[in-house]
């Protein structure tokens, strides 16, 4: 699933290609995703320039004078910059194509992504209205996860993946955060110090940074807006390495499920 480096990733790879530019025609070959694609696009976007783009969580907003359009890339979700005479795949479901003939491509095999529109201010969609902050701002710090997880009995990696307390921090940078943290990611949030979750805050922003900044992590269902994958995979210190040695002290990684989700962390090194 793309995480956040990879949709912040995306955002910065069309933005110098469409930005300001207007939309000439919207095609729409599959209406079925997620949710259904509004079936009144292509008549909200012609002729309608993309004045902003940016992301918060997983969501890319694309904003126009009329509305915003809402991109969620789900589990398979890819955007790309075409010609629009280059032909259509099978899960090419959808084309913004430009004035200029440039096409952004949305396509998505397994169809769990998401294409709205909203009229609204889109603060108060409700897919964004209830997030928590991102987590690269100035406002998201230890003492907001401290003050965030007093009483809290879920364990600490569940309660960092939660949108409603930080939004964006998926699963591959859960586990790494929390490695460079040493902290185990089966540990109550609510038994963790102010101090502790002051470094885990940090390590959070650092591992972000440094996947946004080396393209978002190689899985097989991620392409960066150019077909090209990103490199973070080549970083990762904990996430897929089970039985291999630890980085910081040698001793075998191990794995456990949390949440239904796994988890790779160092028995020696974790607490």
């Amino acid at each position: 699933m793309p995480e956040l480096p990879e949709v912040e990733t995306t955002c910065r790879g069309i933005s110098p290609h469409i930005l300001n530019k207007k939309v000439h025609q919207v095609i729409i070959r599959q209406p079925q995703l997620r949710w259904p694609v509004p079936d009144t696009l292509n008549t909200q976007l012609s002729g309608q320039p993309i004045t902003k783009i940016y992301r918060q969580a997983k969501y890319l907003l694309l904003e126009t004078p009329t509305g915003t359009l809402i991109i969620h890339l789900g589990m398979s979700g890819s955007l790309r910059i075409i010609n629009d005479r280059q032909a259509a795949g099978k899960h090419d479901h959808i084309d913004f194509v430009f004035s200029d003939s440039l096409t952004l491509r949305f396509n998505d095999p397994r169809r769990f992504g998401a294409v709205l529109w909203t009229k609204a201010p889109v603060q108060t969609h409700p897919l964004l209205k209830q997030l928590g902050p991102e987590p690269l701002s100035a406002i998201f710090n230890g003492e907001h996860l401290y003050q965030k997880s007093r009483q809290r009995k879920k364990a600490v990696k569940t309660f960092i993946m939660d949108n409603h307390i930080v939004v964006g921090v998926g699963n591959i940078y859960a586990n790494e955060a929390l490695f460079k943290a040493g902290i185990h990611p089966a540990r109550q949030a609510g038994r963790i110090s102010q101090d502790r979750y002051q470094q885990l805050a940090t390590e959070i922003k650092n591992v972000l940074t440094r996947a946004i900044e080396q393209g978002g992590t190689t899985l097989k269902d991620f392409v960066n807006e150019q077909g090209k994958p990103g490199y973070f995979q080549q970083s990762l210190s904990v996430y897929g390495r089970e039985n291999q040695p630890c980085l910081q002290c040698g001793n075998a990684l191990q794995m456990l499920k949390i949440g239904q989700r796994s988890s790779y962390f160092c028995k020696h090194c974790q607490r």
